[in-house]
């Protein structure tokens, strides 16, 4: 396990590391997961193995700090993830982040151009989304007060709808850390995710499960360049769920093609 500071106060993320050649990869989360209980079993397929590779848990969440100060926005996720790159001595990276990890990594891109060379988003999050109470993940926890979810019983409820398998690497994030990055990812980035993503010039692809495509605005994104993947026998955890098709679409991703 490796960390650098991140924060003024010394807040400070950690990432397992795997040893290989350069350039390297980074593996991003989802809200309320961590990267080494969702990536390991996939960094290691031998059609992704070979380079160095980290998996990186956000401020917040797995084996990273939980700061209350803080603010968790999408920018600021980025902004310390672009710090712990630099102290890992990492530039134009291959970025693979799913879910609110592939909010972040498009803001990254944007915001640190050198840190990101490819990058390969996982049914992440490219719109504002409605706050939903009642219903799990992010729209169901923003749809809280922070008050009211931190020490109102609002946690304790979220807990009781995700099911074990997600609450067993959502206990690991902080009150505050989950709430408010769950709060802002709904709330999305100006500009948005999607026309961010659309402006990137690194070569990009989005998978997403067969049984939910067509993904919204593929005509759109196609025509950026953007290119769109449907993985069969899969639900939102793609890389768990279906980690053979993962791991054959993303090789097939980050591989150089027609000079990129």
């Amino acid at each position: 396990m490796r960390s650098a500071a991140v924060t003024p106060e010394g807040d400070r993320i950690r990432w397992v590391e795997l040893p290989g050649q350069e350039p390297p990869r980074v593996y991003v989360h989802g809200l309320g997961a961590t990267s080494p209980a969702y990536f390991t079993e996939v960094a290691v397929d031998p059609r992704l193995s070979g380079r160095r590779s980290l998996l990186l848990d956000l401020l917040g969440h797995g084996i990273s700090d939980r700061p209350t100060h803080f603010d968790y926005t999408l920018e600021s996720h980025a902004d310390t993830l672009a710090n712990a790159l630099t102290a890992a001595g990492v530039s134009a990276a291959e970025v693979i982040a799913h879910s609110m990890g592939g909010s972040v990594a498009i803001v990254l891109a944007a915001r640190h151009p050198h840190l990101v060379s490819r990058l390969v988003l996982i049914d992440a999050n490219l719109d504002p989304i409605p706050r939903a109470p009642g219903s799990s993940g992010s729209s169901g926890i923003a749809s809280y007060t922070e008050e009211a979810f931190t020490r109102g019983g609002g946690w304790e409820e979220v807990r009781d709808r995700v099911g074990a398998h997600w609450w067993s690497t959502m206990r690991l994030a902080g009150r505050e850390a989950l709430h408010r990055s769950a709060f802002h990812l709904t709330r999305g980035s100006t500009p948005t995710m999607r026309e961010l993503l659309l402006d990137l010039k690194i070569p990009r692809t989005f998978l997403l499960p067969e049984a939910d495509s067509p993904l919204p605005g593929t005509a759109a994104l196609t025509e950026a360049g953007v290119s769109v993947v449907a993985i069969p026998d899969c639900g939102h955890n793609i890389m768990l769920d279906n980690p053979e098709a993962f791991a054959a679409a993303t090789a097939s991703a980050l591989t150089p093609q027609d000079g990129n």
